[in-house]
């Protein structure tokens, strides 16, 4: 099928659902629990790895994917006709995917057009923006208009998140602004906001009640907000959140998933985030 193709990596937490009818390849990471290895999303489900990690007496680690990977991906657009590559990827400063993405790039210069874009966000936040340049491409806009929608969007793309604990992401060596928060009370459900690509700290709160309703008053600061999803982990609390916001972000105006295991990976289990875009 000729047209612009849509690539991305399986840190977006999209569903198949979400993305068989817009044609876009996801290129998995992989996840480690010790010596056992897995791929992300295909010998490994959300599920079994939240049950994996449940019992685990080491905390996950995640791998980009190889160059290789992503070369296939775009060999396979090109066997399918594609004009042009867009392939939206994790923030450059939280993984090095995007960089074997532009590897791969580079390895298909002269067959095919690829274009690589460091979204700078995670999770929902770089699953809307796949999303937004999917329905472009298959609206049958351009590469210029693709690109220039992501490129719109980017700036606008904002994902802030509770977790139950620091401790994934300083083993991790993730932590980035939120090292700030370490040599605080215990007992804190810390707030980070990764707008920008980056983990920074957003607050403090001593219970999950109270981040929670935190992450709502971000919503509401933000004004004129579209695209909003929100984001779990196996979150017990998930629907006392959703009825929380509910006033304002009705349950049939959001999207909701789960977050994927490249993301609690870092962030532990029973996180809950949101990402939205602001209104133009």
């Amino acid at each position: 099928m000729s047209g612009v193709h849509i690539v991305t990596d399986s840190s977006c937490d999209l569903t198949a659902g979400e993305i068989d009818h817009l044609g876009v390849e996801i290129v998995p990471l992989t996840i480690r629990f010790g010596d056992e290895e897995f791929t992300d999303g295909h010998d490994l489900s959300v599920e079994d790895f939240y049950r994996r990690m449940a019992v685990s007496e080491v905390l996950p680690q995640t791998a980009c994917p190889s160059p290789g990977a992503f070369e296939q991906a775009f060999g396979q657009a090109h066997d399918a006709g594609a004009d042009a590559v867009v392939c939206l990827n994790i923030s450059g400063d939280l993984s090095n995917t995007v960089q074997s993405a532009r590897t791969a790039a580079a390895a298909c210069e002269g067959r095919l057009p690829v274009h690589v874009v460091d979204t700078r966000t995670v999770s929902s936040g770089l699953g809307t923006l796949v999303l937004a340049a999917a329905r472009a491409a298959a609206g049958r806009a351009g590469i210029d208009v693709v690109l220039k929608r992501v490129r719109e969007l980017l700036p606008r793309t904002h994902v802030i998140a509770t977790l139950n604990t620091l401790e994934n992401l300083r083993k991790g060596g993730r932590i980035g602004g939120a090292r700030a928060m370490l040599g605080s009370v215990l007992s804190i459900k810390p707030l980070v906001d990764i707008t920008g690509g980056l983990v920074q700290a957003a607050g403090k709160p001593r219970t999950r009640r109270r981040a929670m309703q935190m992450l709502y008053e971000r919503m509401i600061g933000a004004g004129a907000i579209e695209e909003v999803a929100v984001m779990h982990g196996g979150a017990p609390d998930i629907e006392e959140f959703l009825e929380l916001i509910a006033p304002r972000f009705p349950r049939a105006s959001i999207r909701l998933g789960q977050l994927g295991a490249v993301i609690a990976s870092h962030g532990g289990a029973e996180i809950l985030g949101v990402s939205w875009i602001d209104g133009s």
